[in-house]
């Protein structure tokens, strides 16, 4: 449970508040909400990535504490509170009501119209389902974005029959062909957002579907790669910057270490396969196309050449 405390204006004294907001002792979420500096997610310590979610928590619980009417979190906001990974945290929260109120047309807030029959609650807040987050998230995000949190989903229960029928129970167009895309492609063996990117690429490519955490026996042992195309001999992992960093995963981790095990482990890999993978970092989405050639060079000439650009995938952006 959050320990984030939530102060609204309404029930504040005016010059309190104006004093405890010049002094730094408070900050603002939104009109009319604000929290204790010492617990803004702003400026907690982690990844700028994990800092966006932490804030974008706080907002929920700040647009929660201010709406009256009932209300259940939904789209991106649902899948961060259940804590999916996303490839981008939305600049907006997202919520169903009965109906939209007239009056409020906050910009931070995007309201759906219909409360669901069933929600669950989530930390103290109330949520539309993982299976109805998932098809809500593949209606309306870009493909990337929906297949992320889909993959994720996957990895926490999803029930994959129960998404496909709340889909064929749409009935209105919109999206539906994009959501169907994202459910065709969705895979529980991508461990990151990252996975889920490069094998978004690969697809866009019209290449194989690859196998996720493909096992390499070595003389080190058992190694897992990130996708795989065993047929082809194609193999290709993403690589974060941040496991070779002194300190990444607590006091006393060597980065330099991670670095020369890694040394290792490719090189079991290659001994056992008498093939290397192919790495990607984070920087490599500036330019989706050079990791589209990249990954593209190391297929047969015969794949290549079959290999057909899926037209429903649109150029992956970088995360925010």
């Amino acid at each position: 449970m959050s320990s984030t405390k939530i102060l609204l204006a309404r029930s504040e004294e005016p010059n309190g508040l104006r004093s405890a907001l010049t002094s730094g002792e408070l900050v603002r979420l939104r009109r009319g909400a604000y929290m204790p500096a010492a617990d803004d997610g702003a400026g907690r310590p982690g990844s700028d990535a994990g800092r966006a979610r932490a804030r974008a928590l706080d907002h929920a619980r700040a647009v929660h504490a201010q709406v009256r009417a009932p209300h259940v979190f939904s789209h991106a906001t649902a899948a961060l509170i259940w804590g999916l990974r996303l490839w981008a945290v939305s600049d907006v929260t997202h919520l169903r009501q009965r109906s939209k109120p007239g009056g409020d047309r906050a910009a931070d807030i995007a309201r759906h119209v219909g409360l669901p029959a069933q929600h669950g609650i989530v930390d103290g807040l109330p949520v539309t389902s993982l299976e109805q987050t998932v098809l809500d998230c593949a209606l309306t995000m870009p493909v990337l974005d929906a297949l992320v949190v889909a993959d994720a989903a996957l990895g926490q229960g999803l029930r994959e029959r129960e998404v496909r029928q709340r889909l064929a129970d749409v009935r209105k167009p919109n999206g539906t062909a994009r959501a169907a895309c994202v459910l065709g492609l969705m895979d529980g063996g991508s461990q990151s957002a990252w996975e889920t990117w490069l094998r978004y690429v690969a697809a866009r490519l019209g290449l194989p579907r690859p196998v996720l955490q493909y096992p390499v026996a070595t003389h080190l042992g058992v190694y897992r790669i990130d996708l795989a195309w065993p047929e082809q001999r194609v193999l290709a992992e993403f690589d974060g910057q941040v496991k070779y960093t002194d300190g990444a995963f607590g006091r006393g981790y060597d980065g330099r270490r991670a670095l020369v095990e890694e040394k290792r482990r490719e090189d079991a890999i290659a001994e056992a396969l008498g093939v290397r993978p192919v790495r990607f970092m984070a920087v490599d989405a500036r330019d989706p196309e050079a990791v589209a050639r990249r990954l593209l060079a190391r297929f047969p000439p015969d794949v290549r050449a079959a290999a057909r650009p899926d037209r429903r995938l649109p150029r992956p952006t970088p995360p925010r």
